[in-house]
């Protein structure tokens, strides 16, 4: 009934932002109980925002299921030609590099300010919530993303109709203001903005979703992999 419902009511626009919105929802809703919780209104246990991430990711989960068959950009036969998918690879571990050595340059705050300690949580629960921290980083957080980055807004930026805009095509406005906000999105937001030039370049030469939504996921594997060896979790 609930996918049904979705079906009914959902338009090209929001099916691509929903995901997307739904999951900035949940961070303005962890910023708000830090906001309340500085002025001594009730203090939350430190482990709180830990436990809300896989809630997170499972709202956005639900959503992006009951939508899928929206998701036509989305097509595995684009990465069928090897030599461009591992070109997406190679340009995701690029992403990485760049991502990792640009840790200490902050320009304000973005979203998730927070870090992910899991040595906050019970021992039993330790290894549950790293797992699907990762999951989530890697298989939910690219699909969301791009669908809303590099297939949604900087096709609507051009053209409010956006899907008569094909992906790939490039304006400057709509160059600059994607890679900006994506930018911003993210507490690193100078590592951000560089990572969204890679994106919105790969997506210009591909023309391919998918080849983007590959080389975010790269991205987000490495750093996992950086965060679990290092123990760099304020890099989540």
């Amino acid at each position: 009934m609930i996918q049904a419902y979705y079906q009914r009511v959902v338009t090209p626009s929001s099916a691509r932002y929903l995901p997307f919105a739904a999951f900035m929802a949940c961070i303005g809703l962890e910023e708000l109980i830090v906001f309340l919780a500085s002025f001594g209104l009730f203090r939350p246990p430190p482990p709180l925002f830990l436990y809300l991430y896989p809630l997170r990711i499972i709202l956005v989960v639900g959503i992006l299921y009951s939508l899928r068959r929206n998701y036509i950009e989305l097509s595995w036969k684009d990465l069928r030609t090897v030599s461009v998918t591992m070109a997406s690879v190679l340009l995701g571990v690029c992403v990485f590099i760049v991502w990792v050595n640009l840790a200490g340059v902050r320009l304000g705050q973005g979203g998730g300010v927070r870090g992910f300690y899991p040595a906050l949580l019970p021992p039993s629960l330790k290894v549950l919530m790293i797992v699907v921290r990762v999951l989530g980083a890697v298989l939910v957080v690219p699909v969301m993303e791009e669908l809303f980055w590099r297939s949604f807004l900087i096709r609507y930026l051009v053209d409010t109709a956006f899907e008569k805009v094909p992906l790939g095509y490039f304006t400057w406005p709509s160059f600059l203001i994607t890679v900006f906000m994506f930018g911003i999105e993210h507490h690193l937001i100078v590592a951000g903005i560089i990572a969204g030039i890679f994106y919105n370049l790969l997506l210009y030469r591909t023309r391919s979703l998918t080849q983007c939504v590959v080389a975010h996921a790269v991205t987000n594997l490495a750093l996992a992999i950086f965060i679990l060896l290092f123990n760099r979790w304020e890099l989540w």
